[in-house]
């Protein structure tokens, strides 16, 4: 598959080629618009593995896109506006929030990976995902999306965590020295990175933004 990322960063569009044949997969949603070649497949890989991933925050669904007679063309963006990213699966393995996968290549498995009881407190879901195999994984963002290199201990908030290595502990905990001063300092919990790789920020949160913008939005009509 040859990916080109269009119209980045803030509202960037994922041209997906397929030669005949070729498949990717993707969350349900996620298509924007395809040629006429290609075959769309709608299955929840399994009743378990469905659930997971609706805890996850995810669809039920995924859809298997196939380009059949020819060179196919598929678009996919995410449901808010930020940019986009191609993550190499195989030597580097990734944990995404689950709201930041968008697609991958057949050679990559994704599953729902439990974060315990504090990732519901954190407001990072129950269950975020993990990658398996090797092959292409197209990672989607609220804003802006940066790569920072880890070596040690870095803090990120919750909500703008959006991949890391799996070689990379990631450890719910309080912003502050004090859980009073957590809640007062408006930051609430925050995520420990700890370890050597990579992880992805974006650099804005939905949860915040929707906070911020809902109560300025008109009443919905009965």
């Amino acid at each position: 598959m040859h990916v080109n990322l269009l119209h980045r960063p803030l509202h960037a569009l994922a041209q997906c080629w397929l030669d005949p044949g070729e498949r990717v997969i993707a969350e349900s949603g996620a298509l924007v618009g395809m040629s006429t070649n290609v075959r769309v497949e709608t299955q929840s890989g399994g009743i378990m593995s469905g659930l997971k991933r609706m805890l996850a925050g995810e669809s039920f669904y995924r859809n298997t896109f196939t380009a059949e007679g020819g060179r196919g063309e598929v678009l996919f963006a995410t449901p808010l506006p930020g940019d986009m990213a191609v993550l190499e699966v195989g030597d580097a393995q990734w944990c995404v929030q689950s709201s930041a996968y968008v697609a991958s290549t057949p050679g990559v498995a994704v599953s729902a990976r439990s974060g315990g009881l504090r990732g519901v407190f954190s407001g990072a879901g129950l269950f975020a995902l993990e990658t398996a195999g090797e092959g292409q994984m197209i990672l989607g963002a609220f804003g802006a999306l940066e790569r920072v290199p880890v070596e040690g201990h870095v803090v990120v908030d919750t909500g703008h965590l959006a991949a890391w290595e799996s070689t990379l502990s990631c450890r719910i905990g309080k912003s502050t020295s004090t859980w009073l001063g957590a809640w007062l300092s408006g930051e609430g919990l925050v995520c420990h990175v700890e370890g050597r790789g990579s992880l992805w920020i974006q650099s804005r949160s939905a949860g915040r933004y929707g906070a911020a913008v809902g109560p300025r939005l008109a009443p919905r009509q009965p």
